[in-house]
């Protein structure tokens, strides 16, 4: 595994409060266009931007994003040569205009329609980072007894590495500050990468906020690529992270506390989806 350099961080970058969602895709011509319309049909109450990387893909996807339909609603970068999750995260990164950054997976595993209540916790001034977490038996389907399991023996290791309190180290779902993950120079590809990110928050003395998402799992027939040495990785990242040195960051809220704020679009933190009865 490669070092992952802490840098001091000191978050003045002044960027304004609002949201950049980032989706690398490589090969994603079968889901592709379901995820870019859930995105673009959020329409949030706060700045929002997405940001699609085709990361090299030499399927269909090139095309499906050129059509106007998602290229007026996005910002389109195409990589020439496929160089992994990691690499194409961090282009984004660097390209985000706003003060938060969440990291969208285009398999259709999670739902678009979460992220206004991701944000809000933001807007009311209560925490700087924000998870959404999957929640056995609130609206999720967990592929397997198997997957379940190893989610969390996962986290409860991250737990107790680094003093945390954790509901689930690997969701897709991380709302984060942008100018935290631009002082990271991130290592990590495919699984490992959330891990990465996960670590380094935690190592920096960050906690997020946690909420309840819908989460509807792949098994490996449909595509789950997760095995027994992705595993052993994910150890190998959380023990050299925690070992290295605290990062320097000093931890703000975005916006002044505001407890009562009333956004337009989300009804506070408990989900609202319409696979609930």
């Amino acid at each position: 595994m490669k070092s992952t350099h802490l840098s001091l961080v000191h978050n003045n970058e002044n960027l304004p409060v609002g949201l950049t969602v980032i989706v690398p895709v490589y090969n994603e011509e079968n889901t592709i266009c379901a995820a870019i319309c859930e995105l673009v049909t959020i329409n949030p109450d706060f700045l929002y931007e997405i940001i699609v990387l085709n990361d090299g893909s030499t399927d269909s996807t090139s095309r499906i994003l050129k059509e106007p339909k998602h290229l007026f609603n996005i910002r389109y970068i195409e990589l020439e040569k496929n160089q992994g999750k990691g690499h194409a995260v961090q282009i984004g990164i660097n390209l985000a205009r706003f003060s938060h950054t969440l990291i969208f997976d285009a398999d259709l595993e999670y739902f678009g329609h979460d992220i206004a209540r991701l944000f809000r916790p933001i807007q009311m001034g209560v925490a700087p980072v924000v998870y959404g977490v999957r929640v056995r038996g609130n609206n999720t389907l967990q592929p397997s007894f198997v997957f379940a399991s190893a989610r969390k023996f996962f986290t409860l290791v991250t737990n107790v590495l680094y003093g945390s309190a954790i509901s689930d180290l690997h969701t897709c779902l991380k709302l984060l500050p942008t100018d935290f993950l631009r002082s990271l120079e991130l290592s990590e590809n495919g699984f490992g990468l959330d891990t990465e990110i996960t670590a380094l928050a935690l190592r920096s003395g960050l906690r997020p906020f946690e909420i309840p998402v819908t989460y509807v799992g792949r098994n490996k027939e449909q595509g789950k690529k997760i095995n027994l040495m992705d595993g052993v990785k994910c150890l190998k990242i959380l023990i050299a992270i925690r070992i290295r040195r605290k990062i320097d960051f000093v931890a703000r809220n975005y916006v002044e506390r505001n407890p009562n704020f009333i956004a337009t679009n989300t009804r506070g933190f408990n989900q609202k989806s319409e696979l609930q009865g």
